[in-house]
């Protein structure tokens, strides 16, 4: 069904994006960047975040992470992901799938400028086996995206 909605989005809108359905899961950054064959900064994680009065999407790289401190600064609370539960009653998309296309109802999106560094990216196109290429500033444009700084470079596990 979410993928579904995707796709529909597309059609009715005209927009010039295909969903790529993959053979394998695409359900974190790592699978999605080894089925896609890019490196998993590639891969725009799309993250549910509840505010106190709204529910918002941010798009990062997908090796990186929310910044607390950055966070709190731009949207002043604290970050509160939305509860795995709750994900796709919010967005109409699975976990592993959540992506701002063919959303359930409006949510306002956030593109974290860590994406910056490239010219398109992969977000999830609305399941767990599932990807959309797009141009960057095209995803701003069709998301209606506004650019915040709220994220940081995830830290070396230490082995």
């Amino acid at each position: 069904m979410s993928l579904e909605s995707v796709k529909k989005q597309f059609r009715q809108e005209g927009l010039p994006l295909t969903v790529v359905e993959l053979e394998t899961s695409s359900a974190t950054v790592e699978l999605a960047a080894k089925a896609l064959d890019v490196e998993p900064g590639r891969i725009a994680k799309t993250m549910a975040l509840r505010l106190k009065d709204q529910d918002i999407l941010i798009l990062a790289k997908g090796d990186v992470r929310i910044d607390n401190r950055k966070f709190k600064e731009q949207f002043n609370e604290k970050a509160k992901f939305i509860e795995t539960a709750e994900v796709l009653e919010v967005t109409g998309h699975p976990v592993g799938g959540v992506c701002p296309f063919g959303l359930k109802r409006p949510l306002p999106v956030y593109l974290d400028k860590s994406l910056q560094i490239y010219n398109y990216v992969y977000p999830a196109g609305g399941s767990p086996n599932s990807a959309v290429k797009i141009d960057l500033e095209y995803l701003k444009k069709i998301t209606h995206g506004e650019w915040v700084d709220v994220c940081k470079e995830k830290e070396p596990e230490i082995v």
